[in-house]
């Protein structure tokens, strides 16, 4: 069977691993790896703060609070994504409103989200699927016209641009994974990034479980005690060390996984051509990382049985998010501003496909005369 995912691994990761323990003989958080990984993604990343995460999880949770989401606030996002988007929120006793995605990208529909403000909006949280860019300038002029914060769920966008710059810099806040799904992996981990000059000092203190103990060991104070809310958001150094050395490789993980999604691309442009299917689209002013490569069939019956056939012959493929509104937790907390025209249509029809760092060009064009053959 093809896996549809591998986690990557660049061959550093055991050797930094045992640096942590047997030479840095530090292994919670805030380590040695740890400020590196963060001085990576503010250099490579031009961010004035990057501060790694137990999860993405945990660094949208960590935004709910830096933007004080309370309860009665509305936060506006789209339907078609992950839990953890919806779920930082409403711990904070938020209203989720969703509005509608575009069927061309699967992001939020930038035109829709004006109209589905009230008094109660706090915060407009776009995701950036698959790693291709949300319009954020029209989310950002409208954030600022209606005094509103921005935190990019950019879990997919790691080395992914709008118009040159980082995907989860373009906000107040940006958010970022590294579960092992994803194109860097550390098992399970994320990272906040703040463009928010303001809001550094309080995330520091929410990550440190409500103290001001970075400042204790920058030498700032004398010593450091429980000063706001917080939580235990800091990973292990283990973890920081196995994302460190493929952050080093961050340009060849990237290119390899380019490679096969154009590889992917343009061998099946041909069915799209005749009308069989749908391959992503990315707009010219967006640089994707090749998180995924997915495609889309006629409906929900024919997306069923292409996934079948490959499983059939020992291909491993899937659908990806159930909308959120339609769920029993959706349904409680959190209502749909306006139609329903493409969120649920269009991930009916949507099957990705095995994309990983070193996923072998034989299984590539076993995968694609697999397709094809389907389709004949």
């Amino acid at each position: 069977m093809i896996a549809f995912n591998i986690p990557p691994y660049v061959g550093k990761e055991q050797e930094y691993i045992k640096q942590a323990i047997e030479t840095n003989k530090k292994l919670s958080g805030d380590g040695v790896f740890t400020k590196k990984c963060n001085a990576w993604f503010e250099e490579r990343f031009n961010t004035p703060k990057a501060l790694l995460t137990t999860s993405c999880t945990h660094a949208l949770e960590m935004s709910a609070i830096l933007a004080e989401i309370n309860p009665g606030d509305e936060v506006i996002t789209p339907s078609y994504s992950f839990v953890s988007t919806v779920n930082a929120f409403v711990l904070r006793g938020a209203k989720i409103v969703f509005v509608d995605i575009r069927p061309d990208t699967m992001n939020i529909d930038e035109n829709l989200i004006e109209d589905a403000i009230t008094e109660k909006t706090k915060a407009i949280v776009p995701v950036h699927y698959a790693g291709v860019a949300c319009e954020m300038d029209k989310i950002m002029d409208i954030a600022r016209r209606h005094n509103l914060y921005v935190i990019e769920d950019a879990a997919q966008g790691v080395m992914a641009t709008y118009k040159g710059q980082a995907l989860g810099t373009i906000g107040d806040i940006g958010c970022y994974s590294f579960h092992e799904t994803k194109n860097y992996t550390m098992g399970e981990g994320g990272a906040i990034l703040i463009q928010n000059k303001e809001l550094v000092e309080r995330a520091e203190i929410i990550r440190e479980k409500g103290t001001d103990r970075s400042k204790f060991l920058r030498g700032q104070i004398d010593k450091y005690s429980w000063v706001d809310i917080g939580s235990s958001y800091l990973p292990s150094e283990l973890n920081a060390a196995y994302l460190f050395a493929q952050l080093e490789e961050a340009e060849t993980i990237n290119n390899n996984r380019l490679k096969t999604w154009n590889t992917y691309y343009n061998e099946l442009k041909g069915l799209e051509d005749e009308g069989l299917i749908e391959l992503p689209y990315i707009p010219e002013h967006c640089t994707h990382n090749a998180h995924m490569f997915y495609i889309k069939c006629k409906d929900l019956q024919a997306r069923t049985d292409l996934i079948n056939y490959l499983k059939m012959n020992s291909i491993s493929a899937v659908f990806h998010y159930v909308p959120l509104h339609s769920s029993v937790a959706g349904l409680q907390y959190a209502r749909f501003h306006g139609a329903d025209r493409f969120t649920t249509s269009e991930s009916e029809r949507l099957v990705r496909l095995p994309l990983y760092y070193g996923l072998e060009e034989s299984n590539v064009r076993y995968i694609l005369t697999t397709i094809k053959g389907f389709y004949e």
